[in-house]
């Protein structure tokens, strides 16, 4: 009872709708399970509306998701950042470079999925690309994001993911980092939690993702001790 009341036991739902095959959020919760073996660690896979209802429910203690959603009642707060990938074919002229920038990528086709977080990199690509009147072709499908990666190989077009969903290999596709004027272009996961929420292993995880990424939150007085 102690070890729970502490956060060193008992339960903790993570919700998420990106890829857990690589970046920060796998490293995260790879870290947490191995300093907290005794905590029951379960993620959530779902769309970002799904996951601000397993919120209100009390489903998921916390939800880490791109970008920002609208976020009444929850306390958010940014986590880190992940470079954002081009995954093509190897075959395409532009898998010769090491990295790729958003000029490079004006005549493409690109494959995106209709679920989160397909509809926010369209519109990364709409506000990146139109150009003069003319519009990206963006063509949503209803696959999931894994579907679309194993037919990029064809070169039948191109898809944008973040950094996170580079761990897992597909035929003859490969990943090319995306670069803008000032650098890599990066995304931002923020962390999404009802302060009422007073389960001590959530307390005890934002305390770990604070120490682990150096940053300066302030967490609730249910806070860990």
């Amino acid at each position: 009872m102690r070890a729970a009341g502490q956060g060193r036991a008992g339960d903790l739902v993570i919700g998420h709708y990106c890829s857990l095959s690589a970046g920060n959020l796998r490293a995260t919760m790879l870290g947490w399970r191995g300093a907290h073996p005794d905590v029951n660690l379960d993620g959530i896979e779902a769309n970002r509306g799904a996951l601000l209802a397993g919120l209100d429910t009390g489903e998921i203690d916390i939800a880490i998701m791109a970008g920002e959603a609208a976020h009444d009642g929850y306390q958010r707060e940014a986590f880190w950042s992940e470079r954002v990938m081009v995954a093509l074919s190897s075959s395409h002229p532009l898998a010769e470079r090491e990295i790729i920038h958003w000029t490079d990528l004006r005549s493409e086709r690109f494959l995106l999925p209709a679920t989160d977080p397909g509809p926010e990199i369209r519109d990364m690509l709409l506000g990146r690309l139109s150009v003069a009147g003319m519009q990206p072709d963006v063509r949503m499908h209803q696959s999931g994001h894994g579907t679309i990666l194993s037919v990029l190989g064809d070169g039948r077009g191109l898809s944008i993911i973040c950094e996170g969903g580079s761990g897992t290999q597909y035929p003859n596709v490969v990943y090319r980092p995306m670069y803008g004027e000032q650098g890599p272009v990066l995304i931002c996961y923020s962390g999404y939690w009802r302060d009422e929420n007073c389960n001590p292993a959530l307390r005890r995880f934002l305390q770990f993702v604070k120490t682990r990424y150096a940053l300066s939150f302030k967490i609730s007085e249910n806070s860990v001790e």
